[in-house]
């Protein structure tokens, strides 16, 4: 796979979504706040990991690698979640991001 994105993803957020219909909230605003703070436990995951093991140990230890690459996964899933949640689009979040790029790029 040479290019992972947004639209990609978004498509694979769906397909599992549809799968687990009958078993998860469903993917609407209302349900946008939980999708959320289910984000935010994946980051406080994420930060445990770094916390408890180290930056150098998420570079150069396999294991610790593994798991926080799993864990930044999940963090991405929950954030597609929300995007579906709110329709967002991958064209919209571009043109979004590109705008804040150079605004950020211009700012200091």
């Amino acid at each position: 796979m040479d290019d992972f994105g947004i639209n990609e993803m978004l498509e694979m957020q769906r397909a599992l979504q549809a799968k687990y219909h009958d078993i998860w909230e469903p993917i609407s605003p209302e349900t946008g706040k939980n999708k959320l703070l289910w984000m935010i436990g994946e980051i406080g995951e994420v930060i445990d990991i770094v916390k408890k093991r180290g930056d150098e140990a998420v570079c150069g230890d396999d294991e610790t690698r593994k798991r926080f690459v799993e864990e930044m996964a999940d963090v991405l899933m929950y954030y597609n979640d929300v995007l579906l949640c709110f329709g967002i689009t991958a064209d919209e979040l571009n043109r979004s991001y590109q705008s804040k790029f150079s605004y950020n790029m211009e700012r200091w």
